[in-house]
């Protein structure tokens, strides 16, 4: 273990920046937290991370360097994700005034399993989660680390993950941040459905135009 100290340090660090930054996960957890209950929020949070050892599995079992070297099967995991997060723009986008609170106040949210399948599929469905883990892999992580001490990666990283968006969620579901939505919070839901349109439309303009491929990967789960 001792050996390998450097290289979880690097790990650690290139995901706390990634899963830090803006992006669907971030917007998504968002919208949970300040539409739904403290626990289904939490539940999305605990799905975005779980989401976290899909990559990491297909990466151990060498599907990413499958991925990475086609083209096709990239481009269909673009639009695949790009639809998802056209889907859930499009439920922001209905948002009304009111329906935030009715939401979050009356018990008429989500069921706990779709509040954690929003989460999970929202980061399983990320081709930028996609490109950011075969690079690690590729790159960060040497070949020569036992797969046993990259699973442990892949396990932190899911943690560390989770951990993230469940503070998130707990910050955004304090009462008093909610108040200060409570006016305008429809107008958020929007918000946040024209960021998602607009990274989906991204994904689907880089696919179009091929401007993006999996052979030179982005350090960044999200933007």
């Amino acid at each position: 273990m001792q050996n390998y100290w450097a290289e979880f340090v690097t790990v650690a660090v290139v995901h706390l920046l990634a899963v830090a930054s803006p992006g669907p996960d971030f917007a998504v957890m968002l919208r949970q937290a300040l539409s739904q209950s403290r626990s289904n929020a939490l539940l999305t949070a605990a799905g975005i991370g779980l989401g976290i050892l899909v990559h990491v599995s297909y990466s151990l079992l060498g599907i990413g360097l499958l991925i990475q070297q086609s083209v096709w099967l990239f481009n269909v995991l673009k639009v695949v994700g790009a639809l998802y997060l056209t889907w859930i723009a499009l439920q922001c986008l209905k948002a009304r005034a009111g329906d935030v609170q009715l939401e979050s106040a009356t018990g008429r949210g989500q069921t706990g399993f779709a509040a954690f399948r929003l989460g999970f599929l929202t980061n399983t469905l990320n081709p930028k989660a996609t490109l950011f883990f075969v690079s690690l892999f590729s790159v960060v992580i040497s070949p020569d680390t036992p797969v046993l001490m990259q699973a442990g990666y892949g396990l932190y990283m899911a943690l560390a993950t989770g951990l993230w968006f469940s503070l998130v969620a707990v910050c955004f579901t304090m009462p008093r941040v909610r108040q200060q939505f409570t006016r305008f919070g429809h107008w958020l839901d929007r918000l946040m459905g024209g960021v998602l349109l607009l990274l989906a439309g991204q994904l689907l303009l880089a696919t179009v135009s091929g401007s993006e491929t999996p052979s030179a990967p982005s350090p960044d789960t999200d933007r």
